[in-house]
């Protein structure tokens, strides 16, 4: 049954419909989500997170192939059906009805996550989970595609930024494919990108002080490094950033947005008072 075929029956015995508050588009296409699995396949992963299951496109699939799957789901009609689904299969899938970036966030780093995300939370869950102290082995996400060439950007593109650097910290990242608005229903503006991150270790031990400090550096991308990091606070001593420059052949008037996420590390930890 292709899912097409899936969503339609899905959502006649729901009698429901896609919700635009929660940015559902319910993803059709039997080739964009067969890449998707492949991709999830190759990490050989024990235990799946999926947010937002909606009608079942990966997670049909997904319930197939793994034994520990959890599910979280906001709304409140898919995740009725999805708690009954489970009662009358006999499942061990778990479900948690909840908003995936108000709950409590503690899954161990065995788990993968894999999701058709909901575009509007889709910057804020990367760096969520790039902020956990335990990071989760890997995730499969899909993106608006402007948001995912946000993610890949390197320095000097139109696309770079705090993002950017930030989950390049933490991550290793690589397309799996694009999406068209015809692979979903209803078909949304803009394109797609579904992206794989592998964790990768860092030498940031304060991860939300580091956020802080990427934000402050990009305050004003298209000022001067100088002026944007004058507002850092008394735990970095910005009185030491000619001598970084100096050191790393840097011109004083260098802007953020010329400079790498391995260079930024650099200096985060160069101005850092200990």
């Amino acid at each position: 049954m292709t899912a097409l075929v899936r969503l339609q029956k899905r959502l006649a015995d729901l009698k429901i419909y896609s919700k635009k508050s929660l940015g559902q588009n319910f993803l059709i296409s039997d080739l964009v989500i067969n890449k998707i699995l492949v991709a999830v396949e190759v990490e050989k992963p024990t235990r799946v997170i999926e947010i937002g299951p909606g009608c079942g496109a990966l997670t049909d699939l997904l319930i197939s192939k793994y034994r520990d799957l959890t599910l979280i789901e906001l709304d409140r009609n898919l995740a009725e059906f999805w708690r009954d689904y489970i009662l009358s299969h006999s499942h061990s899938i778990k479900l948690i009805e909840a908003d995936a970036l108000q709950m409590v966030w503690n899954f161990s780093a065995e788990y993968m996550l894999v999701s058709n995300l909901p575009y509007q939370i889709s910057s804020s869950l990367v760096i969520d989970r790039s902020l956990d102290q335990i990071q989760l082995k890997s995730m499969v996400l899909m993106f608006q595609k402007e948001v995912a060439q946000r993610i890949r950007a390197l320095p000097q593109t139109e696309h770079y930024g705090m993002l950017s650097v930030f989950a390049q910290e933490f991550w290793t990242m690589s397309t799996v494919c694009d999406a068209g608005s015809r692979d979903f229903r209803p078909a949304p503006k803009v394109s797609s990108r579904v992206l794989k991150f592998i964790s990768k270790k860092s030498n940031i031990a304060d991860k939300k002080q580091y956020l802080m400090f990427v934000k402050t550096c990009f305050r004003q991308r298209r000022r001067v490094l100088s002026n944007n990091i004058s507002s850092l606070d008394s735990n970095f001593d910005q009185s030491k950033l000619n001598l970084w420059l100096v050191d790393n052949k840097k011109n004083a008037k260098i802007r953020v947005e010329e400079l790498s996420p391995p260079e930024i590390n650099s200096l985060y930890h160069f101005l850092r008072v200990f």
